[in-house]
């Protein structure tokens, strides 16, 4: 279990948690057509060491060795996948989401807004984590939340599987973790973050959206922020890449296997053939160095693929060469 996302989709502790019927919060039928809203950002390709320079990740993600890697030409989101954007492709394909048929969803105790009699459960050994009925994409913090009042945030309350169901309506890919760590190290080599390796900027700024304050239980909000942050919230990476440090947690196409790194290959790796479940990579909202020192860009961790949350996204790749 960890402090910054639920290890597994949530099990209600009442049985009966029915999917809640269609409402106003889902897209209605005025939503542009028009090509993804979703900028992109096109890179040649390279080599990189990736993995933890600095020896300092938990051991059990297999953050080392470091190791050269060679990627091929692709492009990929400039932000993670935004609420209107994922409404677009809801309405494109009716395509409900896991969270969705399952009936519920794991939100964090601070951001519930549901009746009391929606919070149907804990997760156990992290009691900050509520599952919640009616929570879902299109209501992330329960029944009594709606996209459309964070349509440029991130979506979240999406599996690795829903993430993959819009990656094949758009055309596009979940980014391999080769990918992924490449394009958020932004050309800088072997740093602990996008811009370097202090969390702040030199006048004491916050460069991304992570917990302040005693966990779980009182942020101080330092960054501005509770929960998500709209996207762009923050300065960019060398490449041009928003949020790959904090925010949300972003899904990855590979299965997640702590002694990969050992063997794998120098060249466009894609990941184990088997694992424990899914990478996710950049940390969250909710992570802190004291407990969940995630939001390094050398940091892993995994879920399964059916698992989702109120602090769990994804942006999406494709091939250009």
């Amino acid at each position: 279990m960890s402090c910054c996302h639920p290890a597994d989709r949530p099990r209600p502790a009442t049985a009966g948690a029915a999917a809640p019927a269609a409402d106003p919060a889902a897209p209605s039928g005025v939503l542009d057509e028009g090509p993804r809203t979703v900028g992109e950002v096109a890179l040649a390709g390279g080599r990189f060491a990736m993995g933890d320079a600095f020896d300092e990740g938990y051991a059990q993600d297999g953050e080392v060795p470091v190791h050269a890697v060679r990627l091929s030409p692709f492009a990929i989101d400039a932000t993670t996948v935004t609420n209107t954007e994922f409404a677009r492709f809801v309405e494109a394909t009716g395509y409900r989401t896991e969270s969705e048929v399952y009936g519920f969803s794991a939100v964090f105790h601070l951001l519930v807004r549901a009746p009391k009699r929606d919070i149907v459960g804990t997760a156990e050994g992290a009691g900050w984590w509520l599952t919640v009925r009616g929570a879902d994409w299109a209501h992330p913090h329960g029944s009594e939340s709606s996209w459309r009042d964070a349509a440029d945030h991130p979506v979240v309350q999406v599996s690795w599987n829903d993430a993959r169901a819009y990656c094949a309506w758009a055309g596009r890919s979940l980014p391999t973790e080769a990918q992924w760590e490449y394009a958020a190290r932004g050309g800088l080599e072997s740093r602990r973050y996008p811009w370097g390796d202090e969390l702040h900027g030199p006048d004491g700024e916050h460069l991304c959206n992570i917990w302040q304050g005693e966990f779980p239980t009182h942020n101080t909000l330092g960054d501005g922020f509770q929960g998500t942050a709209p996207v762009k919230s923050f300065p960019p990476n060398g490449f041009g890449l928003h949020e790959v440090s904090g925010n949300v947690w972003e899904w990855c196409a590979d299965w997640f296997l702590p002694k990969y790194y050992r063997n794998s290959p120098d060249a466009d790796p894609a990941g184990p053939s088997i694992g424990r479940g899914r990478v996710m990579r950049g940390g969250s909202f909710l992570c802190h160095d004291s407990y969940c020192n995630r939001y390094r860009l050398s940091a892993r961790t995994s879920n399964s693929a059916d698992s989702a949350s109120s602090n769990t996204g994804f942006r999406t790749v494709a091939r250009t060469g």
